[in-house]
């Protein structure tokens, strides 16, 4: 039964989008709603199904052979899924998450002219992330890795009539491919010392072939790790997925809550048998991820677009999962990717409410007092913040909290680091919440006038996730506070050496304080955030008003794009320019027209001797006779 309920799990999307996408011009938009619906909901029963299969089946992990794919001097790839803990957590998410978005898109993209072929992109994703998960090898999940490449591009360009958003698609398409490019070169390293790509055949192999710190495996690592930089939008490759805000706002949600940006966390936890040999690339791991939590955090404080402030909120949340598995917490990393998925699908779809009921407006500037005309959003949205922020009993706190024990247990300045993180997220999160639900209305009468609740196909999916907001802490809640850890011991049988049983008392008194300052901090920051928007009654500033030179570097994302542009963008531009000018025109097109017209001018000399003359014709043959024979006789006679 696994292995129908996993090829089932994959193809019910795949026809979704061949439905659709073939027939998005001459199906009904209910209909292809219905379409959209129905795969992604069947998949989550599948997911469902194959959870319950394997728990009856003694929870081992199995790996289903498909057929023989590839085979090629002495490399074998077999089309296969590995089922395993792992892979049913992200299955359930995958296909939960995703269920809820879709059902939300039924109602926010109801007049868009492109409704069928949203819902065919729709699928595809959750089509390429289930590919992605369920694969048992590499490239299994590099096909699934490419493919929610391909559907983000798709999908945040799919406003295609507007050029700015169609380079926010190609930026985001271009940056993936520059971090794909070091996965690939992982797996042909991979390849060169296992001669697989099967996780079940070099998993095993790891510790009898490399030591620690094994020059080739930190390689491998390394270059694997780039390529999750670039998923999970990780510096220096983090700067396309604020700008993949472009996509109609449940795009945003797919891509940051379950889909595309956990793919880079997946693969990681997935080679944790690698990474646990190189310790030094763990500890790349852990810096770079907590230099991306705050340096999303910081440009987080100034932005004025109610996605954007969402958009870096996740580079910051994805630096905490990264932080967490540089230090061999791959438990904690995932805990902390579910109950995100929970909280970010939550808020990006409350943003998309507040859009919709603000007609398409996005500034927080010329919002306030929305609370009131949307209450159902404003509470949900009020739920997601608070579990961001880390604040118990929701969600946020518990993952949160476990990543900010295990970093304080093995590096103290990462711990400092991802403290100030989270005092920085409380602070963004409710000066968000504050300017666009407090306050009075900034918008203009016409906007205020036209102020509604969303239907019940968008809020009825605020209330789910809210729900999960809330309860998500349960799976994994700490023993300190009489949990028992759920996540963590049941990922023990593929991530032993994840550190999270049961302590000495004194580590137990320590994880109570770590929580308490935890705690303090994000009060800290909601107290700020507070004082300064509700009780100072604070605003932003408006366009092309002067502020300080702080503000300026903050508001305009540390002028990173701008950098890019200088050392990257423009150099490569002006050596594409120089080589199209020196080799093509200079080099290939001067040679390929001079063949042209060397052929021309023989032609015209030649067309001459054609003039159509019989006698002309006689007296021609009648030379070449003559010098013929002239020859002959000349060689003869000497």
């Amino acid at each position: 039964m696994n292995q129908l309920y996993a090829t089932w799990l994959v193809l019910v999307p795949l026809l979704g989008f061949i439905l659709n996408g073939i027939g998005f011009r001459r199906i009904s938009d209910s209909l292809a709603a219905v379409i959209g619906l129905s795969a992604c909901i069947a998949a989550f029963g599948f997911s469902a199904a194959l959870y319950l299969d394997f728990m009856q089946g003694g929870q081992a992990a199995m790996v289903i052979r498909l057929f023989d794919w590839i085979s090629f001097q002495g490399l074998s790839v077999p089309f296969e899924f590995q089922i395993d803990q792992l892979t049913l957590i992200m299955l359930l998410m995958v296909t939960g998450i995703g269920s809820l978005i879709h059902i939300y898109s039924a109602a926010y993209m109801h007049h868009d002219a492109g409704y069928g072929k949203f819902f065919a992109y729709l699928n595809l994703f959750i089509f390429s992330m289930l590919l992605l998960v369920l694969g048992g090898n590499y490239l299994i999940m590099f096909i699934g890795w490419e493919g929610v490449g391909l559907c983000s591009y798709l999908l945040i360009g799919f406003w295609n009539t507007n050029t700015a958003y169609n380079d926010a698609a190609r930026k985001a398409f271009i940056m993936n491919r520059i971090g794909d490019l070091g996965l690939l070169i992982g797996m042909f390293l991979l390849v060169q010392e296992f001669g697989s790509l099967s996780y079940a055949e070099i998993f095993p192999q790891v510790a009898q072939r490399f030591t620690e710190n094994d020059p080739t495996l930190l390689a491998i690592t390394l270059c694997l790790f780039i390529g999750a930089m670039g998923k999970s939008a990780q510096i220096p490759l983090f700067t396309w997925l604020p700008d993949a805000m472009a996509g109609p706002t449940p795009v945003s949600a797919l891509i940051h809550a379950a889909t595309m940006v956990t793919a880079g966390i997946y693969m990681v936890i997935r080679s944790s048998a690698l990474y646990n040999l190189a310790p030094v690339s763990l500890e790349v791991i852990a810096f770079v991820g907590a230099a991306t939590a705050l340096l999303g955090a910081v440009i987080g404080l100034a932005q004025n677009d109610i996605k954007k402030v969402l958009a870096y909120s996740t580079v910051s949340q994805l630096g905490y999962m990264f932080m967490a598995l540089g230090v061999g917490a791959y438990s904690s990393s995932l805990f902390h990717v579910v109950t995100h998925a929970f909280f970010k699908a939550l808020l990006f779809l409350g943003a998309g409410s507040v859009i919709h009921a603000m007609s398409n407006e996005q500034d927080i500037r010329h919002m306030g007092g929305l609370r009131k005309a949307l209450p159902v959003t404003f509470f949900t949205f009020l739920i997601g913040t608070i579990a961001i922020s880390g604040i118990p009993p929701f969600s946020g706190f518990f993952s949160k909290d476990e990543i900010l024990f295990q970093l304080f247990l093995h590096n103290k300045v990462i711990w400092a680091m991802a403290l100030a993180g989270s005092l920085l997220t409380a602070f963004y999160m409710f000066r968000l919440l504050f300017l666009t639900f407090f306050g009075s209305f900034r918008g203009t009468a016409d906007q205020q006038s036209h102020l509604h609740e969303s239907p019940f196909a968008m809020t009825l999916p605020l209330v789910i996730l809210a729900l999960l907001a809330t309860l998500g802490g349960l799976l994994n809640m700490p023993e300190v506070l009489g949990g028992n850890t759920w996540l963590a011991h049941w990922l023990a049988p593929i991530l032993p050496v994840a550190d999270h049983g049961a302590h000495g008392a004194d580590l137990h008194t320590l994880e109570n304080i770590l929580m308490a300052v935890s705690v303090a901090v994000a009060l800290l920051g909601i107290g700020t955030a507070y004082t300064m928007y509700l009780g100072k009654k604070t605003l932003p500033a408006a366009e092309g008003q002067p502020t300080s030179a702080l503000h300026r570097l903050v508001y305009n994302k540390l002028y990173i794009d701008q950098i890019y542009d200088i050392v990257f963008v423009k150099p490569i531009g002006f050596i594409s320019r120089l080589l199209g000018f020196v080799v093509e025109y200079l080099v290939i097109d001067l040679a390929v027209a001079g063949v042209g017209a060397l052929a021309r001018a023989t032609g015209k000399g030649l067309r001459f001797a054609q003039s159509g003359s019989t006698g002309s014709y006689l007296l021609m043959m009648v030379a070449g006779i003559v010098v013929f024979l002239a020859l002959v006789f000349k060689s003869n006679l000497f």
